[in-house]
């Protein structure tokens, strides 16, 4: 017994109980009224023959009908009515065919099912020949028909809800995987941009520092106060970037809590490219205030443009470049454009191809598209569409990335 929303049987009890019923039901009426020409005690052993072995339906169900198909054969061959019904009619040949339909296969089941109900209206025939003023009838191979079909059915049933529940538990699993290897993506490329834009940066005013050195101290004082604030929040970027990989706090004992550290957006863009102005790099900013997205998708739309002026200032240098950002009912725009490099075109294209990747990679978590290559003019321009449509992905972007930055 176990209380669930109110009381329910075990099914072991519930058998118990079904076989209890079935010989207090159709056998004990018998015995207490007394049998016209059955003795006393035939009729309690074969009614509780038939009945007893129901308790063990589901552990045993081609032992238990076998039983009760020869319990019922045995007393068609003696003239022996253990239930208030002709040839014996009652549950215990219904309840065994059920349950082996139900459980087992259908062949398996089909076959021991034709088995019992032929030796049983076999032995009906030979019982009608021997005792014909007993009145018996085919009535158990009608109730063997009717039990196989409805354990059939509930059989199928069950298969299918296993199947279902399968199904729907290895799409489950399927879909933590795609989380997981979109986190993985999402994890690598802000590493990729936070490292590429941090070391790029640190290697431009590294350089101004080493030529104005001497002549100018003071400027080479304060490029190598931008490396060290740069520094500084690259590692920070990174340390949150890197605990997203761990369990979030409070999943596991001791875990660190994450360092809180504010989410980029679009409008961090105008910083970025303040930055690289101070720089000496000669970058124009269309940037309405109206453009607006997710939280993810304007986190991505960052990265983008950051790798976008990284591959500027390692690929092209001081060059005229446009960044251009800008939001629809289709969805959110990003074109960065630069001029051609002074060393020639040629200078534009050169790299290991990674940033680009990485930045199809983040887009394509959005179902966003990119397009780069270089311009006629000899420049070279990346160009990346976000579409506006609502996403099950975009919004579980969302949440995960609020749980990374605190």
């Amino acid at each position: 017994m176990r209380v669930d929303r109110g009381v329910r049987l075990s099914p072991d009890l519930l058998d118990i109980t079904l076989a209890a019923g079935s010989f207090g039901l159709f056998t004990l009426p018998v015995l207490l009224r007394g049998s016209g020409h059955s003795p006393t005690a035939a009729v309690l052993v074969l009614g509780v023959a038939a009945a007893v072995p129901l308790a063990a339906r589901r552990a045993a169900p081609v032992p238990v009908l076998i039983t009760v198909a020869l319990v019922l054969g045995v007393a068609a061959l003696a003239d022996v009515g253990f239930t208030v019904f002709h040839s014996n009619a009652g549950p215990a040949l219904a309840i065994a065919v059920m349950t082996v339909a139900d459980r087992l296969p259908r062949a398996v089941s089909l076959r021991a099912s034709v088995a019992a109900a032929g030796l049983i209206t076999v032995a009906e025939l030979i019982g009608m020949e021997l005792h014909p003023a007993t009145g018996r009838n085919a009535v158990q191979l009608v109730l063997a028909m009717v039990a196989w079909l409805v354990g059939y059915a509930f059989g199928a049933r069950r298969q299918a809800e296993r199947r279902l529940a399968a199904e729907t538990a290895e799409r489950a699993k399927e879909a933590e995987r795609r989380v997981r290897a979109e986190e993985r993506v999402r994890v690598s490329a802000d590493v990729h941009d936070i490292v590429s834009h941090t070391l790029s940066m640190i290697a431009v005013r590294s350089g101004v520092a080493r030529v104005v050195l001497e002549q100018r101290p003071e400027e080479a004082l304060a490029a190598l106060s931008a490396i060290e604030t740069a520094s500084r929040s690259a590692l920070d970027e990174l340390r949150a970037v890197l605990h997203s990989l761990r369990d979030a706090p409070g999943d596991s004992p001791g875990a660190a809590a994450a360092p809180a550290v504010e989410r980029p957006a679009l409008a961090d863009v105008r910083s970025l490219v303040d930055r690289l102005r101070d720089d000496g790099y000669p970058i124009t900013l269309a940037l309405p205030e109206t453009a607006t997205a997710s939280p993810a998708v304007e986190e991505s739309a960052y990265r983008v443009v950051q790798e976008a002026l990284t591959n500027v200032v390692r690929h092209a240098g001081r060059v005229a470049t446009s960044v251009e950002v800008g939001s629809s009912p289709e969805g959110l725009g990003i074109a960065v454009r630069n001029a051609a490099p002074a060393a020639g075109p040629s200078g534009a294209g050169r790299g290991s191809g990674h940033g680009l990747a990485g930045m199809r990679d983040r887009v394509a978590l959005y179902e966003g598209t990119v397009a780069a290559g270089p311009e006629p003019d000899g420049g070279y321009a990346v160009r990346v569409h976000f579409p506006a449509r609502p996403m099950k992905r975009t919004a579980r972007a969302d949440r995960t990335a609020a749980k990374r930055h605190g």
